[in-house]
């Protein structure tokens, strides 16, 4: 996948590929793909107003369950960028014991070092097959190591005569007739013994003032050197599984890793996004008004916010792999905002967040079109996973609309969790299903309509007690 291509994509193309996904959200979904493209825009601009171009970070604001983080993901894998989706509750400012955030920044570079090195394997691939093919032929028919030649090779001579033949012509001989079993097929269930590097490394995770989770890594990386001559180990297993792990490690020896940590830095600096969630639980009483109480846990939130304030408008953050600045990296912070508001956050921490964008609360019907339109739906997810038991359910369009009308209700009388709402009730609608196969139902085809629905989510939505057990 060319990242280029596919940020090439205009702002229309790009909310075609997230409707594929996500309903409604227009706003949000404009909002996005405009950020993406300007990307776009700004890497083929021209290099002297290329570093001054720096991206407008999105606030999206919304109840839970209407599509925040799932529209930051799916645009991060529209565009093949570095994504990581953090929550800024689980952060601390510098002096608590905790998770400083300079953390979000060296996650996102090891994500990108990942995708790049895979791509980068990817390249290979073709080169190390045929590494592979001869180890795995090296381990069936070990080579004979060739003599001082005395004279003139019999191995073109016409009419080959095995008892003339030499122990070298016999062996090459033998190795292609393999080479041809391996290509056809035939040996996939042969077991050999090949070995196989460990990837158990010492886990270390540090936690405190900030810049000691780097000491943790440098430590690690340390200990890992330390305990690298005990790092392979023998197996045995059939070819067909061993060519799999053999193809791994020769790609992995194949890449330039220092080309591969480059790039990696240059697409994070360039590409990256951060998804931070939560994000209102940190702007909770930090406006003062008496709310704070001057201490407590409102002092560290204010503290997260200050801290964040650097790596949102640009600084450079230390990691294993080198210097990252983040100036060009895109942040989508999100939050439901029902205690606190946005004008609880500290100023400089608004005003690095230019794009609000409010996301609406699901109707009964969005939840019908999240049954139905997206090519992940939860509907096409179960009969998907029943098919694999040879048997077919078919929803029809009363029987989603009932649904639909049950997740709304229930959300009104309860609490509003928005489309997750959609999972616990489609997992109690076919749990008796589920269980029955495929002891009692081994095959054929079952239609779900509205009565089964209403027979099976009868006391969902009557019984308002029974109701607050269902999340």
């Amino acid at each position: 996948m060319e990242l280029k291509e596919q940020q090439g994509l205009t702002p229309r193309q790009i909310v075609a590929e997230l409707d594929k996904y996500i309903v409604g959200q227009k706003e949000a979904k404009r909002s996005v793909s405009i950020a993406l493209r300007n990307r776009w825009r700004r890497l083929n601009s021209e290099p002297e107003i290329r570093e001054e171009i720096i991206p407008n970070n999105i606030l999206m604001i919304g109840p839970t369950g209407v599509g925040k983080t799932e529209i930051a993901r799916r645009l991060a894998r529209l565009s093949g960028a570095p994504f990581v989706k953090v929550e800024a509750s689980k952060f601390t400012e510098v002096g608590y014991v905790g998770r400083d955030v300079e953390s979000m920044i060296r996650d996102l570079t090891d994500i990108a070092l990942n995708i790049v090195k895979e791509e980068m394997q990817e390249r290979v691939k073709e080169k190390a097959k045929k590494i592979v093919e001869n180890k795995i032929l090296d381990i069936l028919i070990p080579p004979v190591k060739k003599k001082k030649s005395s004279g003139t090779s019999t191995g073109d001579e016409v009419g080959f005569n095995p008892e003339r033949a030499s122990d070298e012509e016999l062996n090459e001989r033998t190795r292609e007739r393999f080479r041809e079993k391996l290509k056809n097929g035939e040996l996939e269930d042969r077991d050999i013994e090949i070995e196989v590097a460990s990837k158990k490394n010492p886990m270390m995770q540090v936690f405190g003032p900030q810049g000691m989770e780097e000491m943790g890594f440098n430590l690690q990386d340390m200990l890992g050197n330390m305990a690298k001559g005990n790092k392979k180990s023998k197996r045995t297993m059939p070819i067909r599984e061993a060519r799999e792990v053999m193809l791994d490690q020769e790609a992995e020896k194949l890449i330039d890793h220092d080309a591969a940590i480059q790039e990696a830095l240059e697409r994070v600096q360039n590409q990256g996004i951060v998804f931070i969630d939560e994000i209102d639980k940190v702007a909770e009483g930090s406006s003062g008004g008496g709310k704070s109480g001057g201490g407590g846990p409102d002092v560290s939130r204010q503290g997260v916010q200050r801290d964040l304030l650097p790596i949102v408008e640009g600084s450079a953050v230390s990691t294993k792999h080198g210097i990252v600045k983040t100036d060009h990296i895109l942040f989508i912070g999100s939050g439901a905002f029902h205690v606190s508001k946005p004008s609880d956050m500290i100023p400089e921490l608004q005003g690095r967040f230019p794009i609000r964008v409010e996301l609406d609360s699901l109707t009964e019907e969005d939840f019908y079109k999240i049954l139905t339109v997206p090519k992940n739906a939860l509907t096409k997810q179960y009969q998907a996973m029943l098919k694999t038991e040879g048997v077919t359910i078919n929803f029809n369009e009363e029987a989603i609309r009932e649904v639909a009308s049950i997740a709304a209700q229930v959300n009104q009388q309860v609490e509003n969790i928005g489309a997750r709402r959609l999972h616990t009730i489609l997992s109690s609608l076919l749990e008796e299903l589920l269980f029955a196969v495929p002891d009692d139902i081994g095959s054929g085809t079952i239609d779900i309509d509205k009565s089964y629905v209403n027979k099976q989510l009868a006391g969902l939505v009557k019984d308002k007690d029974l109701s607050h057990f269902i999340l």
